[in-house]
């Protein structure tokens, strides 16, 4: 396999089925920006304190995959086939989210993100994933995107915000509230 083509050097690529569309076209931002917050969540898979969760993220990476390539599909096109996505798969975060949350005092305040580089890191995978998440509702709106993808990349935000509090927790980094001026 080629890794260049140059089929994309006018600025178009091609969604799974062939069809070509700009690489500005927000189908490609959408998938884009999943496999940038898959990359993200492969850099906290990678933080030492995440040994023990590693079977989990790697998990979630691969559903990330799934998640690309349901996006990079032409609505409609059912000559492609591709992985699928299902409800156990928003269940398994869910239960990811409940443990953790068992084991952490209960939140009282919004925390500011930070407070130690691997904790940092998780934030900046919630934020993209919201970002991937905004995207793919707006993409939602001008064609029709699979609602367990969006539900995902909900539920998934959730999952990441409690493990920056569980990374928190286990490497004794202060979780600072934010002050509101007033």
């Amino acid at each position: 396999m080629k890794i260049y083509t140059k089929t994309g050097d006018k600025g178009t690529t091609a969604l799974f089925g062939g069809k070509r569309v700009s690489k500005a076209d927000l189908r490609i931002d959408t998938y884009g920006t999943v496999d940038e917050l898959n990359s993200y969540i492969g850099l906290v898979r990678d933080q030492p304190v995440n040994q023990i969760r590693k079977n989990v993220l790697i998990e979630i990476q691969d559903r990330l995959f799934t998640v690309g390539s349901i996006l990079a599909t032409e609505p409609g096109n059912t000559k492609v086939k591709i992985p699928a996505l299902n409800p156990d798969d928003v269940t398994f975060l869910e239960k990811e989210i409940d443990a953790m949350d068992a084991s952490l005092p209960p939140m009282k305040f919004f925390v500011l993100p930070g407070g130690h580089q691997s904790v940092s890191f998780c934030h900046v995978a919630r934020t993209v994933c919201r970002r991937a998440e905004r995207l793919t509702i707006a993409l939602n709106e001008h064609e029709p995107v699979d609602g367990l993808v969006i539900q995902y990349l909900n539920r998934l935000s959730d999952y990441l915000f409690m493990l920056s509090r569980k990374m928190s927790a286990e490497l004794n980094a202060e979780e600072l509230p934010w002050k509101p001026r007033m």
